[in-house]
């Protein structure tokens, strides 16, 4: 597509305000994963996280097509996401730490999370990426590229937000368990052998997701809390 035609412009709009939209999801769990680290290290957790989590979500774009076909994908990815919330409900307890080899360690981990969570959650939006896009990788790149400064711009607002309202940290983990009760739900697997469950089903089981991460997750913290010395 030529650079200098509207059309490749409108289309590369069309890339940033789709992931803008489609991304608030990203930004708390890169908030939240970033939350439990020393300050300093922060803005490079939201920083590297965001610029790899885009990376491989151009990688992923590509081949996202034919990975949503593959039957029990997104059950696996559901349950990863119900495992990532519990585990940031509990992070706040555990990153009080801090030192230069565990503050390291830290830093790796929310990196860590931060992937492994995108990747779940960006199996659905990249396609609406990927058909802004019209086949261009050109494009593909370069909206989804400019969406970086945005995403980390969110993801920094929602980190000071949640110093403040630390209720938001439950609401964010009850979001991801919310997207897999949805995921597993709508799996090829489970349409095949149920057939398309009405939407009012669907809600129903991204309801008991996200009360199931964080029931698990304030019980696990509330055991946590117990076990720790006066």
């Amino acid at each position: 597509m030529d650079l200098t035609s509207a059309a490749f412009w409108a289309a590369l709009g069309s890339i940033i305000w789709v992931n803008i939209l489609l991304s608030g999801d990203n930004a708390v769990v890169i908030a939240l994963a970033a939350r439990a680290l020393p300050p300093h290290q922060q803005k490079k957790a939201i920083f590297f996280g965001s610029a790899a989590a885009i990376v491989m979500r151009i990688v992923l774009t590509l081949i996202a097509v034919e990975m949503l076909k593959w039957p029990w994908l997104k059950v696996v990815g559901g349950l990863l996401l119900v495992y990532i919330g519990v585990s940031l409900l509990l992070e706040e307890t555990e990153g009080d730490e801090e030192g230069g080899e565990s503050a390291n360690s830290g830093l790796l981990t929310a990196i860590r999370t931060i992937l492994v969570a995108d990747l779940v959650m960006s199996l659905d939006n990249v396609l609406a990426v990927a058909a802004a896009a019209k086949g261009d990788t050109v494009l593909l790149v370069l909206g989804l590229g400019i969406s970086i400064p945005l995403i980390i711009f969110g993801s920094t607002l929602l980190l000071k937000v949640m110093e403040r309202f630390p209720i938001i940290i439950t609401a964010g983990a009850g979001l991801l368990g919310w997207l897999a009760g949805e995921m597993i739900l709508t799996d090829p697997a489970i349409v095949a052998r149920f057939g398309e469950l009405p939407h009012s089903t669907v809600y129903i089981g991204a309801g008991l997701g996200s009360a199931i991460v964080v029931a698990v997750g304030l019980f696990l913290k509330k055991r946590q809390h117990s076990r720790q010395p006066a």
